[in-house]
């Protein structure tokens, strides 16, 4: 106490600080409201400050949100303070220069204002923050607009617009702002035209700004009000159960009550006398027409309160009418809103299916990278490759080896996907080599062979890379997506994706067309006797074209990797698709593989549309589509020609 004493002592023994007197002096006329703040009190004081138009109040306001602001319990002034060692400093509000020191802490009482307070301290703010030089505080004040809005944020926003550098916050401010005079413009007009502007704009912000202009109450009255913004009038019986529309009217009217059978039955039960209810024997009570009747004749004598009958429900519907009001008064308005709500959620909808169909080329395009090795195998080889998942593994893994030696990912990138290609074809000419020549025309051996291939090469991953997920990171440039409007949007990597099978589909095409491997292949897969007649190495061309596939599958591996996780088992995600890929769009056939492709992954996110959360019906679903196309269609969308088509 006596410390405190002799700090009391020297403050005011302290020459008088060169304070702000406009400042100090606002805030002493509101000292008791500044110094212990509360949400019902603070209001007056943030209307001063915000009215006064001194520079001084954007950094007092946010200092007094942070809880920096002192006041001196001698003479009850504020200052900011910096701490220097066991003492402090006491800073002036207006130029933040020192105007004592040594002072001691319990000289000084910090203002700290609650939850409540601080929060309409950042509403204050943000009218000073719309224009601040820190492009920071400004992102942040548009957020704080665009989380609460209110009709007087509209003078400083529209005043902060035309001073705005940055065009992208330039635009948010001004979509902002239609928002605001879309609610509360102060004309019906201004009002109009800014809904009317919503319909080019397809952002959830926008369309709850409609529905908040359309929101309803329901209403009930023995007359429509002529006053009232009628949205719809409700029919018991169409619009709303009949029972529900009778005890609508029942919470404002005097009304004999509804009365469920499970009720009367159990209040008979409570009023059963010398074995009889109402006069009726229990033994008779067997039906509804005669408990209904039982509990009428003690709601006659005043035993039970009276029940709505079936007659006095319809009178009671037919005498009162039931309808949904808009809470803006203004007709004009809520129909502009009903019209641009309308050509909104067409569009929306439109952009919704453009959206599926990216989605959808999307997809078909990884389902393409993962086939068209596979494809080319089958075709050529006629081997059910079990383990050609286990390639796009690899082709995933070899990725991430090659990003933890170049931590440059685009670097990396550019490495991986040559190396991957490298990587798996020297598997898949080893597999060949080693296992599926020797299984040739045996189709269940070969499917055995290769699926206990596949267990293996998991099995070796998980021992080298263990069970959890590695990150295979894509570059920079591949984060993000690429926003066509609000509702469609496509990510980067996804793009990215669809023109490396792009790329692929034009590089198989040259080589099988314009290449003498690609000549060769295609004799093979047509006729391979007549192919060895003609001098080619049946055996070499399996062998490069089983490489090949391999190769494809790795590549794909690294565009997949970049997208989802790679782990072991990730090859099993994409070889049931493969598999489905190729035999719908047509065995060996580059043109039926992208066919099939397109119809797998049209035809899964079709059918993820209509049931999203359950993607294992959806996959089931599409499987039985498929068993059923084959039936009708058994080579496939585009079937081979010639001499292999009838093998």
């Amino acid at each position: 106490m006596l410390r405190a004493l002799l700090a009391v002592l020297l403050i005011a023994w302290l020459p008088a600080p060169g304070f702000s007197q406009d400042l100090q002096s606002l805030l002493q006329e509101h000292q008791e409201e500044v110094a212990k703040p509360s949400r019902r009190t603070v209001t007056p004081v943030l209307e001063a400050l915000s009215a006064s138009g001194l520079p001084e109040v954007p950094r007092f306001l946010e200092r007094w949100q942070d809880k920096a602001v002192y006041v001196r319990e001698a003479d009850g002034l504020f200052f900011y303070i910096e701490e220097t060692g066991d003492t402090l400093t006491l800073l002036d509000i207006t130029s933040g220069d020192a105007v004592a020191t040594g002072v001691s802490s319990d000289a000084l009482d910090q203002v700290k204002p609650n939850g409540g307070v601080r929060r309409a301290i950042a509403e204050t703010l943000v009218q000073f923050q719309l224009s601040d030089p820190d492009i920071t505080k400004r992102r942040d004040a548009v957020d704080a607009i665009a989380r609460g809005l209110d009709p007087s944020q509209i003078p400083p926003l529209a005043a902060s617009i035309d001073g705005e550098p940055d065009a992208a916050l330039k635009t948010r401010k001004e979509r902002l702002l239609n928002y605001l005079v879309a609610r509360f413009g102060d004309t019906s007009e201004a009002r109009i035209e800014a809904i009317e502007a919503l319909s080019s704009d397809l952002s959830v912000d926008a369309r709850a700004v409609l529905s908040q202009i359309l929101a309803t109450r329901t209403e009930i009255a023995e007359d429509l009000p002529e006053d009232a913004n009628i949205a719809r009038v409700l029919v018991p019986g169409t619009d709303l159960p009949e029972a529900e529309a009778y005890a609508m009217i029942g919470e404002q009217t005097d009304l004999p009550a509804l009365v469920d059978a499970s009720s009367i039955r159990t209040t008979l039960e409570r009023h059963v006398e010398d074995g009889k209810v109402g006069g009726i024997p229990v033994g008779q009570l067997g039906t509804s027409d005669r408990r209904l009747r039982a509990y009428d004749t003690l709601a006659e004598a005043g035993t039970l309160p009276p029940r709505a009958t079936p007659e006095i429900i319809a009178e009671t519907l037919a005498a009162w009418t039931i309808y949904e009001a808009y809470g803006e008064p203004d007709s004009a308005i809520t129909d502009a809103a009903e019209r641009t709500q309308d050509a909104v959620q067409t569009r929306v909808g439109m952009s919704q299916a453009g959206d599926l169909a990216l989605d959808a080329i999307s997809l078909a395009s990884i389902y393409f990278l993962a086939a068209i090795g596979l494809a080319i195998t089958f075709g050529v080889m006629g081997v059910i490759n079990m383990a050609h998942g286990e390639f796009i593994m690899m082709g995933a893994y070899t990725g991430y080896v090659v990003q933890l030696f170049i931590p440059d990912y685009t670097l990396s990138l550019i490495v991986a996907l040559p190396l991957a290609f490298a990587v798996t074809f020297g598997a898949g000419v080893a597999m060949e080599r080693l296992v599926i020549r020797w299984l040739y025309n045996r189709p269940l051996e070969t499917l055995l062979a290769t699926f206990g291939v596949s267990i293996a090469l998991q099995q070796l991953a998980k021992n080298i890379f263990g069970t959890q997920a590695r990150p295979l990171t894509s570059p920079d440039w591949l984060d993000g997506a690429w926003q066509i409007n609000d509702v469609i949007a496509i990510s980067y990597i996804r793009i990215a994706i669809f023109v490396l099978a792009l790329l692929f589909l034009a590089l198989l095409l040259f080589i099988l067309k314009r290449t003498r491997l690609g000549l060769e292949v295609r004799a093979v897969t047509q006729n391979p006797r007549m192919a060895a007649s003609m001098g080619i190495n049946p055996d070499r061309i399996k062998m490069m074209t089983f490489g090949l596939g391999s190769g494809i599958a790795g590549i794909a591996g690294v565009a997949i990797g970049l997208y989802a996780k790679v782990t072991s088992e990730m090859g099993a995600d994409y070889i049931v698709q493969s598999f489905m890929t190729v035999v719908v769009g047509g065995v060996g056939n580059v043109w039926g593989t992208l066919a099939g492709a397109f119809m797998i992954g049209t035809l899964q996110k079709g059918i993820e549309w209509f049931n999203p959360s359950n993607t294992l019906a959806a996959q089931t679903y599409m499987i039985l589509f498929i068993i059923l196309f084959i039936q009708f269609r058994p080579k496939g969308i585009v079937a081979l020609k010639g001499r292999a088509a009838g093998d």
